[in-house]
């Protein structure tokens, strides 16, 4: 079983590169946020919450995320495998990640950090804000917020997982097929 967890910032193409190994490998695509903005669609309690921290860009509760990836993860019994986008976010998260990936007899197999400068992902995510109609991309000072956080909040994850020697660096700039196979090399 393969499991990755896909690590950047935002608008650093997680997401993008994590369909394609997906398709790749043929494993399961968990996107948290994905997740979440359908529970917010469907205006869900869990939805309803979550969009009061997004809104301000801030990070939604550990309990929150931790069981609505694990409900994603019992839901497919017969996987190859799992790509966790943007997942952990949080050296707390990680720890308690690591436990369920082991209650579920399971571990994590490597991390991709696509690496891409501030300037770059604040390109990125006005134009997909643009493509997507993503609200929380088209606000520039929620995108420096969230950019803020996950350098406080999520990049120390990075060492975290370079301490178990699973973190693999991937320069997020360029084609996106390009990207892909830098990814791919850094899984194989």
């Amino acid at each position: 079983m393969l499991n990755l967890i896909f690590f950047g910032a935002p608008g650093a193409g997680k997401g993008t590169q994590a369909k394609k190994v997906c398709e790749k490998f043929n494993l399961i695509h968990l996107s948290t946020g994905d997740i979440l903005r359908a529970k917010i669609a469907d205006k869900t309690e869990m939805g309803i919450l979550a969009k009061s921290y997004m809104d301000k860009g801030e990070l939604v509760p550990d309990d929150v995320i931790l069981k609505m990836v694990e409900n994603v993860i019992k839901s497919h019994p017969k996987s190859n495998g799992f790509i966790f986008d943007g997942f952990p976010r949080t050296i707390p998260q990680a720890e308690a990640f690591d436990i369920m990936l082991a209650n579920l007899n399971m571990a994590l197999s490597d991390v991709i950090h696509l690496k891409v400068d501030k300037d770059e992902l604040i390109e990125r995510l006005k134009k997909r804000a643009e493509l997507e109609n993503r609200k929380d991309d088209s606000n520039i000072s929620i995108i420096e917020n969230r950019i803020v956080q996950y350098i406080e909040k999520t990049a120390p994850v990075k060492e975290y997982y370079s301490n178990q020697g699973k973190l693999r660096k991937v320069e997020g700039i360029g084609d996106v097929d390009e990207i892909f196979e830098k990814v791919v090399e850094a899984i194989s």
